[in-house]
């Protein structure tokens, strides 16, 4: 048993992801907390806190993934609610930031959202926040509390290696310039060489190949990013890979988005395996056959005791 008092921490999940706040409760040994998040008739949250709270630290585990309104509102309520119950402290755990993407002014007249929510996290009464890979780590910058952003990539390195990956024939592969720093990461768990695609997007949700830097002839490609969405970069990227010799072509990746066309793409795809991590509840039955699963809550456990125990959590960064 992890070291909490049972009584003065308490557990709490929204509607987003309660498989995995589940689990990190049974791993803490602690019992999910009595909350009922439902709309009223007019679609507003309702919230219900069902124990005292009182002198409480609380952790609220809450993903706002799809739909991201509706998750990111119920969180912004239950908030609002343990601070007004005379909670000591509520700290946020969000798997999945969304909005994250929208972290700067990419065009004239453009929002930046992610600082947005940032502020409203922080006007409900948020005193830190536990997430996961976050689009860009600059994004921490946003909030003036505590952030602690966990890594995804160690946890995908242990199943792979798990799974009999050696450095002997493998590459791993960073979709985009912008995923090179922790594909490389990921490459020295293996001791394996980088490549890169060199990618452009004439606009949303659309990816062109130009090229592939490195060789991946006869080899066994490991494509490492931190969210597939639509999955257009993963499966052309693969395709890519193919196309230059490529023995086989396995992905993964921190949050599973896959909206749209991306299971489907996936399912008819090169790839011989996708990995995702539970930081994004999946629908019953939605995942094909070639998509594998691994939780996260053993690190996200472990963080949430540090932090209550006030222990550093620069372990759980390696």
């Amino acid at each position: 048993m992890l070291n909490m008092t049972h009584g003065t921490v308490k557990i709490f999940a929204g509607n987003s992801c309660p498989k995995l706040a589940k689990a990190i409760a049974d791993k803490l040994e602690l019992p999910l907390g009595k909350c009922e998040v439902s709309r009223f008739s007019d679609g507003e949250v309702s919230v219900t806190i069902g124990e005292s709270v009182r002198g409480c630290d609380v952790f609220v585990i809450q993903s706002t993934s799809y739909p991201v309104n509706d998750n990111l509102m119920e969180l912004l309520v239950m908030i609002d609610a343990f601070k007004r119950a005379s909670c000591a402290s509520c700290a946020v755990v969000m798997p999945y930031f969304g909005y994250a993407r929208q972290d700067r002014k990419a065009r004239a007249r453009d929002p930046i959202t992610a600082k947005l929510v940032a502020n409203m996290l922080q006007a409900a009464g948020a005193d830190r926040v536990l997430t996961m890979d976050l689009h860009s780590t600059q994004l921490q910058g946003f909030f003036d509390i505590p952030v602690d952003n966990l890594l995804g990539m160690p946890v995908l390195a242990k199943y792979f290696i798990a799974n009999g990956f050696k450095n002997d024939d493998l590459v791993v592969v960073s979709p985009d310039v912008g995923s090179v720093a922790r594909s490389r990461a990921l490459a020295s768990k293996f001791d394996a060489p980088l490549a890169i695609i060199d990618k452009r997007r004439p606009k949303a949700n659309v990816m062109e190949v130009m090229n592939v830097i490195g060789d991946v002839k006869d080899k066994v490609c490991l494509m490492l990013d931190d969210m597939i969405d639509t999955a257009g970069t993963i499966t052309q990227g693969a395709k890519a890979l193919a196309d230059n010799g490529a023995k086989a072509v396995y992905a993964c990746c921190t949050h599973g988005v896959l909206s749209g066309p991306a299971i489907k793409r996936l399912d008819e795809s090169v790839l011989k395996e996708v990995v995702i991590l539970d930081t994004i509840q999946q629908p019953e039955g939605k995942l094909c056959p070639k998509i594998k699963e691994v939780t996260v809550a053993d690190i996200f456990a472990d963080a949430i005791e540090r932090i209550y125990s006030y222990n550093s959590i620069s372990k759980l960064f390696e």
